[in-house]
């Protein structure tokens, strides 16, 4: 193995491991790891260890590739890939998929007991791909992994509420068998420390914003409004223009922008050099080039529209802007976390924030998981409860 497992990576993996193995629990179990703690390695070292098939699901296309390689490092044995995305339809001992590849094809996995879930979070319990495709398999035991253990519910009634996963009715995953916190791994070294930058612009109006159908997010329609009443873009240029040639903490590695829009994003390419665009439209090919030359110091800034909050990995990134308000506290997580993979030439990353999220959510240092008794987990921040309560 190329892998040497941290203290608590072997702890997870001992507790998944004793999981699977354990033929009097009846359950599904998750597992909650902050990121840039490793699941990956975690992941690998499990199906590394256990005697059984092993069927493995990614979310995307970039995480499989990612993990994937991950895997093989520890044991290039039996590894296969089950993906559309990869022209490949291969099944072996240890099998990396995706969902939407396998859904039709539960024949083929009937032979797999065990089941790995990366990034859980997006099993749908009530209806979709991932439930229709577990009942179709029958007896199985599910282990689920993710940093962000909540789904939004939403009530006519009540208005809408993060809830806790293994507090969803129905639910897929019933029991929490291992979890650390933030604070502990960022107390070990083994995260990034983190510096946060609240700079709403002059004028900004929370109360301008209007909650959506769904109750998930904030409308477009009111988000655009509120921009256009206080020139939001001008500030953001603004902003950016102040990071590359900051006061203090000297040059930044890369700036990566995170919008809302497209406007946003095309108003910073027309106003600052060196500034690129990263969206779902553009060609594979062209994307991996921008990120190629960010990460070699070619280009300064990427502003990227709905991109990137997931399975992007570049541990030396030390600043993120903020340039959006959002209702979603797994949004507002994952987005921060781009800057919390720690690396040897990184003394700390920069969140600046411009749009209320770090009041409205805190710091990602400050959640924490707790269970009151009897499974009944929750995520607080600064002692106020974020999940399993409804907005206000």
């Amino acid at each position: 193995m190329n892998f040497q497992l941290r203290d608590y990576q072997k702890a997870a993996s001992d507790k998944a491991v004793a999981f699977f193995n354990d033929k009097k629990a009846r359950y599904n179990a998750i597992m909650v790891l902050p990121t840039g703690s490793g699941k990956s390695i975690c992941i690998a070292d499990i199906a590394d260890k256990l005697n059984s098939p092993v069927l493995i699901f990614q979310p995307s296309k970039e995480i499989l590739e990612q993990n994937f390689a991950k895997m093989q490092a520890v044991n290039p044995f039996g590894c296969a890939i089950f993906s559309a995305s990869f022209n490949s339809k291969e099944v072996g001992k240890i099998t990396f998929a995706t969902i939407g590849s396998v859904k039709s094809h539960p024949e083929l996995f009937q032979q797999f007991k065990y089941i790995i879930v990366d990034e859980c979070h997006l099993c749908n319990p009530k209806q979709g791909m991932y439930k229709d495709f577990f009942e179709a398999l029958g007896q199985t035991k599910i282990l689920g992994l993710t940093a962000t253990p909540y789904r939004l519910y939403s009530s006519r009634n009540f208005g809408s509420m993060l809830r806790f996963i293994t507090r969803t009715r129905p639910c897929i995953f019933s029991k929490v068998i291992y979890q650390v916190q933030i604070s502990t791994l960022l107390d070990m070294g083994y995260l990034a420390k983190l510096n946060y930058y609240q700079m709403n612009p002059l004028g900004w109006n929370e109360g301008n914003l209007r909650v959506n159908t769904t109750g998930a997010d904030y409308t477009d329609k009111s988000v655009v409004k509120e921009y256009e009443r206080i020139d939001f873009y001008g500030y953001l240029v603004s902003i950016i223009q102040r990071l590359l040639h900051p006061k203090v903490g000297g040059k930044r590695k890369g700036i990566l922008v995170f919008t809302r829009f497209l406007k946003e994003a095309r108003r910073l390419t027309e106003s600052i050099p060196d500034c690129a665009i990263v969206s779902g439209d553009t060609p594979k090919a062209e994307r991996e080039q921008i990120l190629s030359d960010f990460k070699s110091g070619k280009i300064q800034v990427v502003a990227n529209v709905g991109v990137l909050c997931v399975g992007f990995d570049y541990p030396e990134l030390d600043t993120i802007v903020m340039a959006r308000p959002t209702m979603s506290l797994a949004l507002w997580y994952q987005i921060v976390g781009r800057a919390i993979r720690p690396h040897k030439d990184k003394k700390c990353g920069w969140v600046v924030d411009l749009a209320g999220n770090i009041k409205r959510f805190g710091k990602v240092e400050d959640l924490k998981l707790h269970d009151s008794g009897n499974g009944k987990w929750a995520v607080y921040s600064n002692g106020r409860q974020l999940t399993n309560v409804f907005f206000k």
